[in-house]
């Protein structure tokens, strides 16, 4: 089992930064994909950006150029750095966690309002 812990969220203005930390914890295999989801009211969970061991990122159109998602293998810890947020990238954000099972974080909520 993998335990995820979300920190990072809260409330921003449009055109403000956050960034958002994903600890993970348990047994870990060293082949794995971590990722940030979202899912606003009304809407279906979507991917956000999600990175391998490796280091290969992917992500969303909707937020190519100005998020930005990274890990720390060592630490076991993976990071999503937003710029630039509008008010439509409002929801809560969950971290994922893939190998041979997929693990979620309880969420944490980014709110983009003036």
């Amino acid at each position: 089992q993998v335990q995820l812990v979300e920190s990072g969220g809260g409330l921003v203005q449009p055109g403000g930064s956050l960034r958002l930390s994903c600890a993970a914890s348990g047994t870990i295999s060293s082949i794995n994909v971590m990722g940030w989801y979202r899912q606003a009211p009304g809407k279906q969970r979507e991917s956000v950006a999600t990175i391998t061991n490796t280091g290969s990122t992917n992500y969303a159109d909707s937020v190519k150029g100005r998020f930005t998602i990274s890990r720390d293998n060592a630490k076991n810890t993976v990071y999503l750095q937003m710029n630039n947020l509008k008010p439509e990238d409002t929801a809560v954000y969950y971290c994922e966690y893939l190998a041979t099972f997929r693990s979620w974080g309880q969420g944490t909520q980014v709110t983009v309002s003036s």
